[in-house]
């Protein structure tokens, strides 16, 4: 299984069918349900790439982050995510997007890791994301504001 999380951590994969190959070329001959198995007890997830692909990742925030700007891209923070309007309650924001958008928008902004956003939670066309005491909403605001729709 190392040689998998070193071919993920240094190279664009976006496929069973190619990390096979990879493998392959390394004399590692693996079936699809094997490769199945491990991609998942390593934790190894797919995301969209902003050129329209897929790429697995550790999932790791700044790896992530580093991952996809070595390979000349940068996470997808740009009007593809459904995002439509955010309103606060306290140390809360309530997130709505389009319906099926929210898990993706909840893992960047968890990836993002801003320092005042705790954590998300996502449902189908909401976001509920936990604020730091003392965050400020303007702040939340102009980060979310990349999400939006141009």
């Amino acid at each position: 299984m190392q040689i998998i999380v070193e071919l993920i951590q240094n190279e664009c994969i976006g496929s069973q069918s190619e990390l096979a190959m990879k493998l392959a070329e390394r004399n590692v001959n693996v079936t699809q349900a094997t490769l199945s198995r491990d991609l998942k007890a390593l934790k190894i997830s797919k995301v969209a790439t902003d050129r329209g692909g897929y790429m697995y990742i550790i999932p790791d925030g700044r790896e992530v982050q580093n991952k996809l700007r070595q390979h000349g891209m940068d996470m997808p923070l740009h009007g593809n995510v459904g995002f439509q309007s955010v309103e606060f309650s306290g140390n809360f924001a309530v997130i709505k997007t389009r319906n099926g958008y929210a898990t993706g928008l909840a893992y960047d902004i968890d990836m993002a890791r801003l320092p005042e956003i705790l954590g998300t939670i996502a449902g189908a066309d909401t976001v509920f994301a936990i604020l730091r005491e003392g965050a400020s909403q303007e702040q939340v605001r102009e980060f979310l504001a990349r999400f939006a729709q141009p």
